[in-house]
C-alpha cells in the first residue's frame, strides 16, 4: 500500500469518527442513542466482571486439582500456579 492510499484511508477514517462523535454529542437523536447505550454498557461491564471472577475461581480450582493429583501420584513438581492477584486481561 502506498503512502498516498494510507493517508487517504486515515483521512476518511478520521472524518467518519469525527462525524460519529458530532452526531452523538450535538444532535438530539445522538443524545437519545447515548442514553440508550449507557445502561447496556453498564450491563456489559457487570457481565465482564462476573466472567473475571469465574475465571479466577476456575484457575484456583484447577491449580488445587493438579496439586491433589500430584500428591496422589507422589509427584512433587506441580504445574506453575497462577497467583490469585495476577492482572486480568479483562
Amino acid at each position: 500500500m502506498t503512502q498516498s492510499s494510507e493517508t487517504t484511508i486515515a483521512t476518511v477514517a478520521g472524518a467518519a469518527i469525527g462525524a460519529l462523535i458530532g452526531y452523538l454529542f450535538f444532535t438530539e437523536q445522538g443524545r437519545a442513542v447515548r442514553r440508550r447505550l449507557d445502561p447496556a454498557l453498564d450491563d456489559l461491564n457487570r457481565e465482564l466482571n462476573g466472567l473475571r471472577t469465574t475465571v479466577r475461581k476456575a484457575s484456583i480450582a484447577v491449580a488445587e486439582g493438579w496439586s491433589i493429583v500430584n500428591e496422589a501420584l507422589g509427584d512433587n513438581s506441580a504445574p506453575p500456579r497462577i497467583p490469585p492477584r495476577q492482572a486480568s486481561p479483562f
